[in-house]
């Protein structure tokens, strides 16, 4: 009977989601602009709830999305696109 070891890496079956989305490559204006406004740059979950004068806090859940780190490089590569190739103001996307 022989043992099998396996890597946590072999198991993980968001990888070729992950190594997809880093290949993208951003070329286009257009492209650059609705990658920027599809992903946000802070979470939108993350809330402060004030009930019956107490304060709940909910903490951003957006790095509990498996794919958060990089969907956030994307968006950067989107950005720096915007800034250096096209020379176009990004403040607008900037929180």
């Amino acid at each position: 009977m022989s043992t099998i070891i396996h890597t946590p890496e072999s198991f993980n079956i968001l990888s070729p989601l992950r190594r997809w989305v880093d290949q993208i490559q951003v070329c286009d204006r257009n492209t650059a602009h609705l990658i920027c406004r599809l992903i946000p740059c802070c979470c939108p979950f993350e809330r402060t709830i004030t009930f019956l004068g107490h304060t709940i806090h909910i903490p951003p859940l957006c790095k509990l999305n498996p794919l958060y780190d990089e969907f956030i490089a994307l968006r950067f590569r989107s950005l720096s696109y915007l800034s250096d190739e096209c020379g176009e103001d990004i403040t607008r996307y900037i929180c």
